[in-house]
């Protein structure tokens, strides 16, 4: 079964803004887990947070200039049930606009 990962977008929070309220945070990961338990055993890698990002060139280093928020890794039958699991993320229901990449992952040649 093919691997897909999931990369998580949404905006940067402002410095100014107050963080979320636990009871907030808790519902958030309750709706993260209930949608991991929903993909079952082919959830390889729920993944974490992600910040801080740095985009490497071979010129030197710069900001990531994505929003990148997190990752998933997962399997799926075709790249459209991992879209359709996609769709299906607690993640797109997050203010700010938030978004999901999936790429599926390819076997490395000659491996």
């Amino acid at each position: 079964m093919p691997k897909y990962v999931f990369i998580y977008h949404a905006p940067p929070m402002p410095a100014d803004a107050a963080p979320p309220e636990p009871e907030q945070v808790q519902e958030m990961m309750d709706a993260w887990y209930g949608w991991a338990n929903s993909v079952g055993e082919n959830l390889i890698d729920l993944g974490t947070p992600l910040s801080g990002g740095v985009h490497v060139e071979p010129d030197g280093l710069t900001g990531s200039t994505k929003e990148v928020a997190g990752y998933s890794i997962l399997m799926a039958d075709s790249m459209e049930a991992a879209v359709e699991l996609a769709q299906s993320h607690p993640h797109l229901n997050m203010p700010g606009g938030c978004s999901i990449e999936v790429h599926e992952a390819e076997p490395l040649p000659g491996a």
